[in-house]
Formats: structure tokens, sequence, C-alpha cells
């Protein structure tokens, strides 16, 4: 008997809401990111895209541990002498929670075109509504 190898065009997708109210960020994301890569299935396979749909509600509710609000930072680069931009994740949080989120879930997946593909099923809101009831999430 040879073993099961799941396919991406086989895999029955799922879809999942994780509630970030009062929860820590990076324990949200970890959650999140191990869903979309598919680690929780039964049929997971490494070389093989086999996660889940993940829709993330109140973003701006998600808690920084420690002291992080105030020492850790947001850096990108424009590619140019001087380019470095750098936010504060209290500003952060305060402006643009979804984006914190995203950012928290794409360092915890693959860093390979598997990874890529599986953030385009991450969905991240501000508030408690969404517009995915049509695919009868299930909540975690």
């Amino acid at each position: 008997m040879s073993t099961y190898m799941a396919s991406a065009d086989t895999v029955q997708r799922k879809w999942y809401v994780i509630d970030a109210a009062d929860k820590p960020l990076g324990r949200t994301a970890a959650v999140a990111a191990e869903i979309l890569n598919g680690k929780h299935r039964t049929d997971f396979t490494p070389h093989a895209d086999c996660g889940d749909y993940v829709i993330i509600i109140n973003a701006e509710k998600a808690v920084l541990t420690g002291k992080k609000l105030t020492q850790k930072f947001y850096r990108r680069h424009s590619g140019y002498i001087g380019g470095l931009k750098e936010v504060q994740y209290s500003t952060l949080m305060s402006s643009r929670p979804e984006l914190a989120v995203k950012l928290a879930v794409k360092g915890m997946l693959p860093k390979n075109s598997i990874g890529a593909k599986s953030l385009t099923r991450l969905k991240v809101y501000r508030g408690s509504e969404h517009n995915h009831q049509a695919q009868k999430p299930e909540t975690l």
C-alpha cells in the first residue's frame, strides 16, 4: 500500500473564523498560520498547498504583551539611501491593525511559493463583521 499524497487540486478547503479580541497577537497568528499551511489536516503533504481559509476578526482588539507597543517597530525600506521608514506598533495597531496581524501571520508561513499562496487565503477584518457568511465558516 502506498502513502497517500494530497494535491492542491483534490483538497476540499474549509473556512475558519478566529476572534482576536483580547488574545495575544502572536498566539492568534500561530493558530492562523497552522491552518493556512494545512498542518492541522490528516492529509497534510509538505510539498502541496493543502491549507484552509482563515478569517480573523476583531484585529483592532488584539493584544501585544510586554513593552512591544512602545519598543517594537514595523520597518520597511524603499531601496534608496536613507529610505528606511519605521512605524511604532502602538501607531500601527491604532491606524492599521489588519496589517499588523497579516505581517505576524506572514512571518510564520514558509518563505516559498506555497507560503505566498497560503497568505492569499487569509482575510483580516478590523471589527467583528465580515462578508464571508455564504462560505459557512466554523468558529475556532
